[in-house]
């Protein structure tokens, strides 16, 4: 397990932000954690992949994990905004990113309204669109008495304020995020869209996602769901560092969808 060099508050944009860096072995790389997650929960999971390679980069969303709330949280435009301010902030270059779920959207988001901050993009679990089949129960908000604890452990906030946390992080996701096939098209940079074979959304989305990515790749992690961060944690290491190996244009044998590109670029070679 990597070990990191700090893992303190950081003043962006006047909120103190839940900052976490690990050593320097490359470029550097920011991991987003999953909504209504943090970044604790999976950063033994995701560091294997780029701790030797890359200089890892993470934070807690605001009214994430150890970050508390602040008006006009949730929404994606807003986290997306706030990843801004982090890079522009913090980092002060262009990185790649590695986000999971909320995380991969996020991403999407940044890599279409920012294109210069991102060098590449592995999206994990991603929807560009709310309208995909989501499987969640998003009408019913409940608060165990163990994610209670944990809030009020990390965050120092009033336990209550959980329940509000979830009900606007749910009523975001039936209406957000809402991603053109058409935006995704402007999409420059490498783009590694890595699911699980039985996500909470349909398989065509996914499909539609890296379809629609002009420098796309495509994962699929067999006998996995949503959670593939923990239940196949090395298949997706590896995914990651071989999408890393190499982040020029594929050139493949028998290209299909790809063959108009890779003819352009055999021509201009």
């Amino acid at each position: 397990m990597a070990k990191p060099v700090y893992r303190k508050y950081i003043k962006i944009d006047g909120h103190q932000i839940w900052s976490v860096k690990w050593q320097k072995n490359g470029e550097p790389v920011v991991l987003l954690h999953g909504g209504l997650s943090h970044t604790a929960k999976w950063e033994k999971k995701i560091l294997p992949a780029v701790a030797a390679t890359h200089e890892p980069f993470a934070y807690d969303r605001t009214a994430h994990g150890y970050t508390k709330v602040r008006p006009g949280y949730m929404h994606f435009d807003f986290q997306v905004k706030e990843l801004v301010a982090f890079i522009k902030t913090v980092i002060k270059k262009p990185v790649h990113i590695i986000g999971w779920s909320d995380g991969g959207n996020i991403g999407l988001l940044a890599a279409i309204k920012y294109p210069k901050l991102v060098k590449s993009l592995v999206a994990i679990g991603a929807n560009y669109t709310y309208d995909a089949g989501l499987s969640f129960d998003l009408d019913n908000v409940e608060v165990s008495p163990e994610e209670s604890a944990n809030f009020v452990r990390m965050s120092k906030q009033d336990p209550k304020l959980l329940l509000e946390i979830k009900k606007k992080a749910f009523k975001v996701w039936q209406t957000e995020p809402k991603i053109r096939l058409s935006q995704l098209k402007k999409i420059k940079c490498p783009v590694l869209i890595l699911a699980a074979d039985d996500e909470p959304f349909t398989s065509q989305m996914t499909f539609k996602m890296y379809e629609g990515i002009p420098n796309g790749r495509l994962a699929v992690i067999p006998g996995a769901s949503h959670n593939l961060v923990s239940e196949k944690p090395k298949l997706m290491q590896a995914v990651i560092k071989d999408f890393y190996k190499s982040l020029s244009f594929p050139m493949t044998k028998m290209p299909n969808r790809r063959a108009k590109q890779q003819e352009k670029i055999l021509r201009n070679s």
